[in-house]
């Protein structure tokens, strides 16, 4: 799994050297989706769900 993370990494870098256009239109389209709270808040749910408990019900 780590060496995929590297091979992506590696591809951004790649496409932000050979197409330098490229920061600006990741930079326009990341402002245009901070931009939109519902998208905001979905990727923080989203990020901060496999770290949440479940709580646990009341013992009889």
């Amino acid at each position: 799994m780590i060496a995929v993370k590297w091979i992506l990494l590696g591809a951004v870098l790649a496409v932000l050297l050979l197409v330098p256009q490229a920061l600006a239109a990741g930079v326009t389209v990341a402002a245009a989706a901070v931009s939109q709270p519902v998208l905001v808040a979905f990727a923080l749910g989203a990020l901060a769900r496999p770290h949440m408990r479940t709580p646990k019900r009341w013992a009889r």
